[in-house]
C-alpha cells in the first residue's frame, strides 16, 4: 500500500497541537510513539546514570589494573636482570672504594703528592692540608693548598702524575702566572680523599639524626 507523504505533512501542518481532540490518526499516532519509546529511554537513562558511571569507572580501573599487571611482570620477568646489575654496581663501587685510602694511608698520600712534584724538578713553595677535613656520606675530603714553580712542561708532567697515583687526587682552581726570572709558578688546590671506617659513618649518621630532632627540650 502506498503512503501520501504529502497528505501526511499537510495533516500535521494542519494540526492543532494545543487541541488534541481535533487531531487526526497521524498526530495522534506519532504521539503516541513518542510515549511509547521516548519515555521508557529516558527513564532507563535517567534510573541507570549511576549504574552507567560505575561501569566507566569500573572499566578504567580495569585498565589502570592491567597496565600494573604488565609492569609488575616486566619487573618479574627482569628481575634476574636486575640483580645482576645491582652486583655489578656493587663490585664497582667496591673498587672505586678501594682508590681512597683509609685514615692512617693519609699521610703516605700526602708524600706521593709532594714526590711527585720534587720527581719533576719543581720547588715547593706551599704544601698546606687544611685544618679539618670535610665529611661526606661514607667519605672525606681534604684540600690541600699547593704552588710550585718550575717550567711549563715539568708542571703538565706532575699533574699527569698526580692522575696517574694509585689513590684519587684531583687538581683543582689551578692558576698559572710567570714570574719576573722567566720560571713559571702554579697555584692550585689538591684535593684528596679517603673512606670513613665504621665508626666514623655510625658517628656521622647519629650526629644526623639528633640534628633532625633539634635540642633536646628542658
Amino acid at each position: 500500500m502506498a503512503i501520501d507523504v504529502k497528505g501526511l505533512v499537510e495533516e500535521f501542518k494542519r494540526t492543532n497541537w494545543n487541541d488534541p481532540g481535533t487531531w487526526h490518526a497521524a498526530p495522534k499516532l506519532l504521539v503516541l510513539l513518542v510515549i511509547l519509546i521516548g519515555i521508557p529511554v529516558a527513564g532507563f537513562f535517567f534510573i541507570n546514570q549511576d549504574q552507567l558511571k560505575k561501569i566507566e569507572q569500573g572499566r578504567q580501573t580495569e585498565g589502570k589494573l592491567k597496565e600494573d599487571y604488565v609492569n609488575k611482570k616486566k619487573q618479574a620477568i627482569n628481575l634476574d636482570l636486575h640483580r645482576q646489575q645491582l652486583r655489578e654496581i656493587d663490585t664497582q663501587f667496591g673498587a672505586l672504594l678501594k682508590q681512597l685510602p683509609d685514615k692512617s694511608q693519609m699521610d703516605a698520600l700526602l708524600v706521593d703528592i709532594n714526590q711527585a712534584g720534587l720527581g719533576r724538578g719543581l720547588q715547593f713553595e706551599l704544601f698546606k692540608p687544611a685544618a679539618s677535613e670535610t665529611r661526606r656520606e661514607f667519605y672525606a675530603e681534604l684540600p690541600i693548598q699547593v704552588k710550585v714553580t718550575g717550567n711549563y712542561h715539568d708542571m703538565g708532567a706532575f699533574a699527569s702524575d698526580v692522575g696517574q697515583l694509585s689513590r684519587i687526587v684531583t687538581l683543582n682552581n689551578v692558576a698559572i702566572a710567570a714570574g719576573a726570572d722567566g720560571s713559571l709558578s702554579m697555584d692550585a688546590t689538591a684535593r684528596t680523599f679517603r673512606y670513613l671506617d665504621d665508626a666514623e659513618i655510625a658517628a656521622q649518621r647519629k650526629a644526623a639524626v639528633k640534628g633532625k630532632k633539634g635540642p633536646a627540650k628542658r
